[in-house]
């Protein structure tokens, strides 16, 4: 019998703060299992597999992600909410390096994958941002691609100890916002008009 009170939801917060601890890499069934205080084959009776389980670690990664930008930007706009959407991303990556790496790499397999859902979920507060800069419909994917690279990017490297030199990391991350505030601003204004979205299916 599974020990009491462990479901697939338990399990997954377990696993993903397990990851964040060891690494995503480190994660076995047999680690968690260790952590939950069951044997190994009784997380089957939750979880399908590996590959299922690495799908919902993801999928409660993008949402959490998603849940601290959206509520680091409410009532701002501009730049204000372009740096609060940016540093909550970054915290969240920085805090919990485990889970965020499980989003990484993973192809969906279907528009009704929990990390499709999730993912669409997670562009919500980037999309009010954008929304800020007037930024052109038939612009918005190339808009929404380029701010996820370079914050994601950069937590990420930061998350990996990517930055060596001694000049203060959050001076360069300042720095990068002003460049992508910049950036945005300067697309609102030279954007042509009349073209209509190409990807209003929102696969970004």
């Amino acid at each position: 019998m599974p020990r009491a009170g462990l479901d697939a939801t338990a399990i997954v917060v377990a696993a993903a703060e397990l990851a964040d601890e060891i690494g995503f890499s480190e994660l076995t069934m047999g680690r968690l299992a260790e952590r939950v205080g069951v044997r190994a084959p009784s997380l089957y009776k939750h979880i399908a597999s590996q590959d299922d389980l690495h799908r919902r670690i993801a999928a409660l990664a993008l949402d959490e992600a998603a849940e601290a930008m959206g509520t680091a930007i409410q009532g701002r706009a501009g730049r204000d909410a372009l740096a609060a959407a940016a540093g909550a991303l970054r915290d969240f990556v920085l805090a919990h390096p485990g889970r965020y790496t499980a989003t990484l790499g993973l192809t969906p397999t279907g528009p009704d994958d929990p990390v499709t859902l999730a993912s669409r979920r997670g562009i919500g507060p980037l999309e009010a941002v954008l929304r800020g800069y007037d930024i052109a419909p038939q612009e918005m994917t190339h808009a929404l691609r380029a701010v996820r690279s370079v914050f994601h990017g950069f937590a990420n490297l930061q998350a990996s100890g990517g930055f060596q030199w001694s000049t203060d990391v959050g001076e360069s991350f300042e720095y990068l916002i002003d460049l992508v505030d910049h950036g945005l601003r300067a697309a609102a204004v030279s954007a042509p008009t009349g073209v209509a979205d190409p990807a209003a299916d929102h696969h970004r």
